[in-house]
């Protein structure tokens, strides 16, 4: 299996579920801040991509063979990396280092979870050093341990979500405030899932 990991510009991996990640994947994507701290760890990643606004002259000058400039200023560097991730045919995508430092970047990358979901079949998951964001829709069912804690997200108020295997149950749930489906618990090791309409995201906490 190809699974690719995207690095951004956020806090840098600690936990070791993300560190393996970083180490096991067959192909590393930096967004262009991004690079010159993983390269300080000691990995030259397979690509750097974006606007190149975060790095200095000389830094380009030495890894241009490995940089991918996209000047467009109506996506961020995650997507610009996401979008060239697409072309290396990977079975999966790991996003990591997205959140933390600033907490519109936070926000904002969570987000994308969505519209990323639009553009591929292949799973693509987000891990930060406590657990892990993904996107899913219709009906879904998520593999957990009894007792495991469980949020979900939804940024249409009009979704609607049946759930089972929840300690709370979910029971047409107008998602119109974002802690609806905040802290729950898996009362199953399968939890299902269906959404009338749209996206929602996932987070499980390690």
């Amino acid at each position: 299996m190809k699974a690719y990991v995207i690095l951004a510009d956020g806090d840098f991996p600690k936990h070791p579920a993300a560190v393996e990640l970083l180490r096991s994947a067959s192909g590393i994507v930096c967004c262009d801040g991004a690079a010159a701290r993983l390269i300080e760890h000691g990995v030259v990643p397979d690509a750097i991509v974006g606007d190149m606004d975060s790095l200095n002259v000389d830094f380009q000058q030495q890894y241009r063979e490995i940089i991918h400039r996209d000047p467009d200023q109506e996506t961020n560097d995650l997507t610009k990396a996401f979008e060239y991730t697409l072309t290396l045919s990977p079975d999966k995508i790991y996003i990591l280092g997205a959140t933390g430092l600033r907490e519109d970047h936070t926000l904002g990358n969570i987000s994308l979870l969505v519209s990323y979901r639009e553009k591929t079949i292949i799973p693509v998951e987000m891990y930060t050093d406590y657990g892990k964001f993904f996107s899913v829709e219709g009906d879904a069912e998520i593999t957990l341990k009894t007792g495991d804690q469980i949020s979900l997200f939804a940024l249409d108020p009009q979704t609607r979500v049946i759930s089972e295997g929840l300690k709370f149950p979910l029971r047409e749930v107008i998602f119109d405030s974002w802690w609806k489906g905040t802290l729950n618990e898996a009362s199953a090791e399968i939890v299902k899932l269906h959404i009338n309409t749209g996206k929602i995201i996932v987070f499980q906490p390690f």
